[in-house]
């Protein structure tokens, strides 16, 4: 049986993960990202977005910067670009596709 709920959680940060990458070397409001979970999944939510962010800062793959005004920012840390350009291994919790092209 397929876990819908871990499938998505675990896409969701893949995808973040690739947004965040294309961004570079700019920071990223969750506005932008919000926006990006929004069109793969259209119910997202801010406090899935917040979750699945804070998850991959624990992971030491982005940092966060929230603000007092209530904004979170993030930026990729060398870990996270490393992992979206498929130099280092990914690990459990995070859906990046298997690299398919030749080295």
């Amino acid at each position: 049986m397929v876990d819908i709920t871990r499938v998505r959680r675990e896409s969701l940060r893949w995808s973040l993960l690739v947004a965040l990458n294309k961004t570079r070397p700019y920071t990223a409001c969750e506005t932008l990202l919000l926006d990006v979970a929004r069109a793969i999944y259209p119910d997202a939510t801010a406090l899935e977005l917040r979750r699945e962010l804070d998850y991959l800062a624990d992971r030491q793959m982005l940092e966060l910067n929230k603000q007092p005004s209530g904004m979170w920012y993030a930026d990729l840390t060398r870990l996270g670009v490393d992992l979206v350009e498929y130099t280092v291994e990914c690990g459990p919790g995070i859906a990046r596709p298997t690299k398919y092209w030749s080295e």
